[in-house]
């Protein structure tokens, strides 16, 4: 590199920064302190990042649980109260009017107004907003503060996954709201491209970053003898698919009689209905005394180490699969729905085995075949550990961040 004192001094590639640079600022926004997967992910993240090159604030539009854990990580959070339609409005229940108004144009005009003194009051460099909701009000008032915005979406922006109005509304916001687009699976990238495609302006805008867990430490015991257990974990809902499961793990007790199940979950948002069919659905299916309705549950990790594999079966692709991951993470062998980001994850054939979605007979023929080859799943089940271990921590997910995060305070400085 040429010394001519002449030259104008290149730019550092972590964000503007040369030695003796302070850590660049990021406000972190998010609509709720519940503690959703997002908000799980936000606090992975937040506590992640590297200290020498990024300061992190968090700002929440309601207290909980996140902001507890946040503060008690050392990280400095504030709360400013939102009105109680931003925080609670479903996000698969939102329309165009909800969305871009949120129930009141008033309040919301109001509520972006505070966000935006907030966000200068703060001084970031950058903010990043962590949900639909907070993209569209956080967004809106970082471009009033005159900061730059990334976005992470971790949902995907389809009609077979939220309203086709929000749908509408969110991609055309996507375009000119933020200066840059953090999905968390080229899934989810790809939803947001419908329309303008790879050579677009925006497409050049919107940058995968995958969510990560974190492992079991170190090699996940073998499980202990017994009859094989096969469970499914997630929320009780129809996309999710239990009914699905419940059909396949049916057929699959015709050829391994004692394998037993466990729905590992609970209805959430008024989906108590459901619950209600799939627990008849398991009665007539002669399933009684051979599946567990475990409820929710805070053991989750226990529960998955004592299975001998790991189902997902959403009927509608998900935006990522972070219990796919979760589940390869404890070296377990999983059969998944070969929908949205989970092919990302898993590696058919080698890492678990992929199946079409609201397919019940090849999702049995995918669980008989690994409860027959204890030894084949076994090697499954390492090999997937080991793809968590390289692509899908919460440290990966942290750095690919990061490189987002760059880009933006070095555009700033």
């Amino acid at each position: 590199m040429s010394n001519d004192p002449r030259r104008p001094p290149a730019r550092a590639a972590d964000g503007g920064q040369g030695p003796g640079s302070r850590p660049r600022r990021v406000l972190f926004v998010n609509h709720t302190a519940a503690l959703g997967g997002g908000e799980i992910a936000l606090f992975h993240l937040v506590t992640r990042l590297n200290s020498r090159r990024f300061e992190p604030s968090v700002l929440l539009l309601a207290d909980g649980p996140l902001r507890e854990r946040l503060a008690a990580a050392g990280v400095r959070v504030e709360v400013l109260p939102a009105p109680t339609g931003v925080v609670s409005a479903r996000k698969d229940a939102l329309g165009g009017r909800t969305l871009l108004k949120l129930g009141q144009v008033g309040a919301t005009a109001a509520l972006v107004c505070r966000l935006a003194a907030a966000i200068r009051r703060h001084r970031p460099d950058v903010v990043h907003t962590n949900s639909l909701k907070a993209d569209v009000v956080g967004g809106a008032a970082a471009k009033l503060a005159g900061v730059p915005v990334a976005w992470h979406v971790r949902d995907r922006i389809a009609d077979d996954y939220l309203p086709g109005s929000v749908v509408r509304a969110f991609r055309a916001l996507a375009r000119v709201v933020p200066d840059l687009v953090i999905a968390n699976s080229e899934a989810t990238r790809q939803t947001l491209l419908a329309g303008v495609g790879e050579g677009s302006t925006f497409a050049r805008r919107v940058r995968v970053a995958h969510d990560g867990t974190v492992p079991p430490p170190g090699v996940p015991e073998p499980r202990r003898p017994g009859p094989p257990r096969v469970g499914l974990v997630g929320r009780i809902a129809p996309w999710k698919g239990q009914h699905v499961f419940l059909r396949a793990a049916a057929a699959v007790r015709r050829v391994v009689p004692d394998a037993r199940f466990v729905v590992v979950g609970a209805a959430l948002f008024g989906e108590t209905a459901y619950e209600a069919e799939v627990r008849r659905l398991a009665s007539e299916l002669g399933l009684d005394g051979a599946v567990e309705f475990a409820g929710f549950r805070t053991d989750v990790p226990d529960l998955v180490a004592a299975l001998d594999v790991l189902v997902h079966a959403s009927v509608t692709g998900e935006p990522f699969g972070q219990v796919v991951i979760e589940g390869m993470a404890a070296a377990k062998p999983v059969v998944a729905t070969a929908g949205g980001g989970v092919p990302e994850v898993v590696v058919d054939g080698s890492t678990g085995l992929l199946v079409p979605m609201g397919d019940p007979d090849a999702m049995s023929v995918a669980i008989a075949r690994l409860l027959a080859d204890p030894a084949a799943a076994a090697e499954m089940g390492r090999r997937g550990r080991l793809r968590v271990l390289d692509r899908f921590t919460v440290d990966h997910a942290a750095r690919r961040v990061e490189e987002v995060l760059s880009i933006l305070c070095t555009s700033r400085h």
